[in-house]
């Protein structure tokens, strides 16, 4: 696939509309390989990797962008994460006792009531995050709820995600400047949008951008800029797991080093683990640690 694991953002010469589309392939598939997940399970969480890639453009900071579901179904959570380098990871967490139906069709099928949460989260500067219900039947619904509420910008999705593959459109307004008119503005977003409906999951999952933007656009004048590679990375670290330690606590980190002999932290995105000794938490805490 031509465009694999790459990001296409693009505008319209005649008109006050950009757009994005993205298609993962090996850094979905390195998301995936960490967990078995059932195949709707796989969907959905590619559709999630999908689009926080999309929202991962609209950050203009060091940082990163969130895309998290909690509810109250057969999985508690859904969450993807992007860097502003286009780094991916993304995890799905099932309920204790839930019973995952292969044949959901729906999110809440999936995830029943609950919220979808987007967060900006920057190196420098104060977190943002916004919060809609999950009220549509799908994630792509949702977001576009969250961008009427949220945001006040017209703003479109379309997700498609298999077991190998997970890609993403959209569309977005942008404030009026190339039409005087608001009304011949109105038609153009009426009049593209309706053009990328006729787009298919398979052609977002088989067909390269150039190809796809080309079949969809192809009499409208579009400038399409360098595509951006993206990747699966990870941000845990031994020493983040050390901070996670102390932040606990010395005498809850002793209780837990008697109770088990050492202490093993395990990130469930990526499956590493990092182990704990006496000697280490001795290092963490101090010589004084286990006395």
């Amino acid at each position: 696939m031509i465009s694999n694991d790459l990001l296409h953002r693009f505008i319209f010469d005649d008109c006050d509309i950009r757009g994005e589309v993205v298609t993962l392939g090996s850094s979905y598939q390195e998301i995936l390989s960490h967990n078995d997940y059932p195949k709707v399970v796989q969907a959905l969480l590619g559709e999630f990797v999908a689009a926080v890639a999309l929202l991962s453009s609209t950050l203009k900071f060091d940082g990163v962008v969130t895309l998290q579901a909690r509810g109250a179904g057969a999985l508690s959570l859904v969450m993807a994460e992007c860097s502003h380098h286009n780094e991916v990871r993304a995890i799905v967490r099932p309920a204790a006792n839930g019973e995952i139906d292969a044949d959901a069709a729906t999110l809440s099928d999936l995830l029943g009531e609950g919220v979808l949460t987007i967060t900006l989260d920057p190196a420098q500067g104060e977190r943002y995050q916004g919060v809609v219900p999950l009220d549509a039947d799908n994630v792509a619904g949702c977001l576009e709820h969250y961008f009427r509420q949220s945001e006040q910008l017209k703003t479109r999705f379309w997700l498609a995600a298999d077991d190998s593959t997970a890609s993403g459109l959209l569309l977005q307004a942008l404030p009026q400047q190339l039409s005087a008119s608001t009304e011949a503005n109105a038609e153009q977003w009426r009049t593209t949008v309706a053009l990328a409906d006729t787009v298919s999951g398979e052609e977002l999952l088989r067909i390269d951008h150039n190809q796809l933007l080309y079949r969809l656009f192809n009499e409208q004048p579009l400038r399409l800029f360098s595509p951006s590679e993206v990747r699966f990375a990870c941000s845990c670290s031994r020493e983040r797991s050390a901070e996670a330690l102390k932040s606990l606590g010395q005498d809850d980190v002793e209780q837990l080093l008697i109770e088990k002999g050492e202490i093993e932290i395990d990130c469930q995105f990526c499956n590493q683990f990092y182990r704990y000794k006496a000697a280490d938490i001795r290092a963490l805490f101090g010589p004084g640690t286990l006395h």
